[in-house]
């Protein structure tokens, strides 16, 4: 398994539609590990395949990782996923994002959801979740459709996190995001 370099916001990739992926073969399960790798040296709980580059509906996620042992983690691969139910109940979550480092805003969802997608196989599964899990899902499903977290937001409030940014894009300070990860890195 390998990283992949994450694509940090403004990037007009991220506002990009992905392609549904249909069959799942070794390259998707390979990029589906790859992701999973990038995501918990991330230390994030989700991430769509557009924020690696790869415009297809691949979505990995795994909320409590941070809070269990890594023997217990429990990652979800999603392919094609897609809400054919939500709640309307809802429930607000301050949201970052990987492609948004540093950034958090409170976002409101439906705080339960269905979901139809292929596992790592090919084959149809449907899942239910509610609370972070539902919220984490509907954010990664946002990207494979072009919306990130600060589309919920408003405009003031985005604008802000977008200059903030663009200027620590200026500064350099998200270069080591684009390397190839080695055992000469001294992060992560």
């Amino acid at each position: 398994m390998s990283t992949l370099p994450i694509i940090i916001a403004p990037d007009p990739i991220l506002k990009q539609k992905s392609a549904a992926v249909g069959v799942v073969d070794d390259t998707v399960r390979k990029t589906l590990d790859d992701m999973l790798e990038t995501m918990y040296q991330s230390g994030g709980i989700g991430l769509a395949g557009v924020q690696v580059g790869i415009l297809k509906k691949l979505i990995v996620a795994d909320v409590n990782w941070r809070d269990e042992e890594a023997g217990s983690r429990k990652p979800l691969k999603l392919v094609d996923a897609e809400v054919t139910w939500d709640s309307e109940e809802e429930s607000t979550y301050n949201e970052g994002c990987l492609s948004f480092p540093d950034q958090y805003s409170d976002v409101v969802r439906p705080k339960e959801i269905k979901v139809a997608y292929l596992d790592e196989q090919g084959k149809k599964q449907e899942l239910v979740a509610s609370g972070l899990l539902a919220t984490c899902i509907q954010h990664e499903i946002d990207h494979t459709n072009g919306i990130t977290f600060v589309d919920h937001i408003s405009r003031l409030k985005r604008d802000m996190i977008i200059k903030k940014l663009e200027k620590a894009k200026l500064r350099g300070d998200f270069d080591h995001h684009h390397h190839e990860h080695d055992e000469f890195c001294n992060h992560g």
